[in-house]
């Protein structure tokens, strides 16, 4: 076949460094989400949705064909991290957690992790970052050890 096609749908999750809440600005937040979902695209991974609270994000996208999750991740991060800290003095000392969730999603899934990402604000008045990840690790069986997790 001389054409190269992929079609992976990615769900990213991150927390801000010690879930600090940075982001607890609305209006800043929903711009980190924009300039997330923007450097998506720039790396030729489509975005389908970028959603999140004041200490984590989520990312829903289409991973590129010629980029690694690793690389996609690190570069969000990165580039994102550096722009927040010219939004404000306060976010001087923004960082990003080291680690990182990242999830599979079925083509039939989409639309309810859409969702799920859209509805973030509501979904944590009743659960932690921390639970909310811990389930996720759960739906998806995956091991993790408490004193790495989390920094």
């Amino acid at each position: 076949m001389p054409q190269s096609l992929a079609q992976i749908y990615v769900h990213i999750v991150f927390s801000t460094k010690e879930r600090r809440p940075f982001l607890q600005d609305q209006s800043l937040r929903e711009e980190a989400h924009k300039y997330l979902g923007a450097m998506c695209n720039n790396l030729d991974c489509p975005v389908l949705r970028v959603g999140g609270v004041a200490d984590h994000v989520h990312v829903l996208c289409r991973l590129g064909r010629t980029i690694t999750l690793a690389d996609l991740v690190r570069e969000l991060k990165r580039e994102s991290s550096k722009w927040l800290k010219t939004k404000a003095p306060t976010l001087d000392d923004f960082h990003w957690q080291n680690g990182y969730g990242a999830f599979s999603v079925s083509p039939a899934h989409v639309e309810a992790v859409r969702q799920y990402i859209a509805n973030q604000e509501e979904h944590h008045r009743a659960t932690s970052f921390q639970d909310e990840f811990r389930r996720l690790l759960k739906k998806y069986g995956l091991e993790w050890d408490e004193r790495y997790v989390w920094d």
